[in-house]
């Protein structure tokens, strides 16, 4: 069985004509927006992350914040959306800017929990750029929840990663955090 019969049998048991004129596309519609939608697995964030610089002695926190990303709930096929946050404090290299965002899009680019992809982007940034510290900060709402089940609607989902210096140093993680809600109130 293809991906587009599967869409077009699970319409059937919805008590859909797959034959109507706006369903007799879905299937198709479904299977490429399914694709793009999980298109973070054909990414690779060692080549995300390869191009580096020298720091320059920058021996200050990097913070990329307000990273707008949508995914999928794997539990669900659900989307949920938010933002991250990601923090560095380089050790001998730094990345372009744009690199910090473009990881978060890998990752999120997935079937995931909120939980697993926030990990995943800090683990990331610490094996590829062997920074001192790392930090990550998704905050997201999940359809899975707003839409079915107890529906909260105004429920958001914060998760939290911090690995080397930001885990073992309190200060480096306050900032990391003061970073992320500044002017926010």
């Amino acid at each position: 069985m293809t991906a587009e019969e599967g869409i077009r049998q699970l319409l059937v048991e919805l008590g859909q004509d797959v034959a109507r004129e706006g369903i007799v596309d879905t299937p198709a519609r479904v299977v490429k927006a399914m694709k793009e939608m999980t298109s973070g697995y054909g990414e690779d964030p060692a080549a995300i992350l390869s191009r580096q610089f020298d720091s320059c002695g920058y021996d200050d926190l990097v913070v990329v914040r307000g990273i707008r990303f949508s995914s999928l709930c794997e539990h669900h096929l659900l989307p949920f959306t938010g933002t991250a946050a990601v923090a560095y404090l380089p050790k001998d290299k730094v990345v372009g800017l744009s690199k910090l965002p473009r990881l978060v899009e890998c990752f999120s680019k997935r079937l995931q929990l909120q939980e697993k992809m926030t990990r995943e982007i800090a683990e990331a940034i610490e094996e590829h750029l062997e920074p001192h510290g790392v930090g990550v900060y998704v905050e997201a709402k999940h359809q899975c929840m707003a839409c079915r089940g107890v529906r909260q609607t105004d429920a958001d989902m914060v998760t939290t990663t911090v690995l080397g210096a930001m885990r073992e140093c309190r200060g480096l993680k306050d900032e990391f955090l003061s970073a992320v809600h500044a002017g926010q109130y």
